[in-house]
């Protein structure tokens, strides 16, 4: 069983994309919601498909297992998706020693641009950018989940 640790901000400027991979469209849907757990979908560029379980209420750290899951099923699964099926653009953005991913939302969530970084330990001290805005770790109104199921506006107001 693999631990996801990881921190989310909302980013505030630009200034990522000058570091930043060409990026990958990413495609997910929920299809089990609950407080403390989720099962989720994801098509990445429309070539490779992964399904997530997601276990646990602390907003840093969850258990995560992920499987390979073929095209076929996973468009399937993207039509049974519990609220949105999440539209976004994902780079990759190196800052000393850790690996940013920066969402860029399209579609029903379209504005919207958040960073986060996976690390090793609860303990990591990453590097804090300066294009990044306000910690969002723990705001579950910026979950992916919540945002498929409760939409954009819930997470700005």
């Amino acid at each position: 069983m693999a631990k996801e640790i990881e921190r989310k901000f909302l980013v505030a400027s630009s200034g990522w994309q000058e570091h930043a991979d060409k990026g990958i469209r990413l495609q997910q849907a929920y299809i089990v919601t609950m407080e403390d757990r989720s099962v989720r979908v994801r098509i990445h560029g429309n070539k490779w498909a992964r399904l997530t379980i997601k276990i646990g209420k602390s907003a840093l750290v969850r258990n995560e297992y992920e499987y390979d899951l073929p095209m076929d099923d996973a468009r399937e699964l993207l039509t049974q998706a519990v609220g949105i099926v999440i539209e976004k653009r994902r780079y990759r953005v190196p800052h000393k020693g850790f690996t940013w991913e920066v969402d860029v939302y399209e579609g029903a969530l379209a504005g919207l641009v958040v960073a986060e970084v996976e690390m090793k330990r609860e303990t990591d001290l990453p590097a804090l950018p300066q294009w990044l805005g306000r910690e969002i770790t723990g705001d579950r109104r910026y979950s992916n989940q919540a945002l498929a199921t409760e939409g954009l506006l819930e997470a700005q107001s």
